[in-house]
């Protein structure tokens, strides 16, 4: 019976996990998208501050993060209360607060590399486009997106990477509850408390070979898309 248990719970486990990689990126390209595109084109004087910031999740304990944001998220805050009457249930220690605090913390790991890859670009390109009668919404679908494809694809895998494994910030926001906001990384950590090395080696095994082939496809793919002179 513990056995069925344990399995259903590490099961239950991958799928928050997966869950949660997927909702957090689908936001962050909704966010991180016009931010760097901002940073790119259009920041010029706020540009050091907003980096700064968006830059912080980086150097910043997950511990100091999730600390923070265990006291916005309280039901005590505005954010709390209205969260509370548009749901019913509070923000902390729920799988809205986990998307919530995933995104800050794997913010950057959108935003750097399409910055990066919009800076290749150019302003030239930009100029030439708006010359050929083309608005704003116009040069950025037909003209950033298909240049930035492997900005786009590094800044997903990375923060999809990122937030299959983190465990930080997870465990202070979301509190580890089972079937609803405890990852993977939660249950390894839960297996080593418990002496249970075996089972942890078939998640922490299973993640690194994830990890693996996640990085492999990125290396790959990115030198596939470099253009060699002879």
């Amino acid at each position: 019976m513990d056995i069925y248990y344990h399995l259903s719970s590490d099961f239950t486990a991958i799928l928050i996990t997966l869950k949660l990689a997927i909702v957090t990126c689908f936001f962050l390209a909704l966010i991180g998208t016009p931010l760097a595109y901002f940073l790119t084109f259009k920041s010029k004087k706020t540009k050091p501050f907003i980096e700064t910031i968006v830059t912080l999740p980086l150097v910043l304990p997950p511990t100091v993060i999730g600390f923070y944001l265990i006291i916005i998220f309280s039901p005590e805050t505005a954010l709390g209360k209205i969260f509370i009457i548009l749901t019913g249930e509070q923000l902390i220690f729920s799988f809205y607060g986990l998307v919530l605090a995933s995104i800050i913390y794997s913010l950057p790991f959108w935003v750097q590399p399409l910055q990066a890859s919009f800076e290749k670009i150019g302003r030239d390109t930009i100029r030439t486009s708006y010359s050929l009668g083309a608005n704003p919404l116009d040069t950025f679908f037909n003209v950033i997106i298909p240049l930035s494809k492997k900005g786009f694809f590094t800044s997903f895998i990375i923060s999809f990477a990122h937030t299959l494994g983190e465990f930080g910030i997870v465990l202070m926001v979301g509190g580890g509850i089972h079937g609803k906001t405890k990852v993977i990384a939660i249950s390894i950590y839960d297996h080593v408390e418990q002496l249970s090395f075996g089972k942890a080696h078939i998640l922490a095994g299973g993640m690194l070979i994830l990890s693996f082939i996640i990085l492999l496809i990125l290396f790959y793919f990115n030198k596939k898309t470099v253009v060699r002179v002879k």
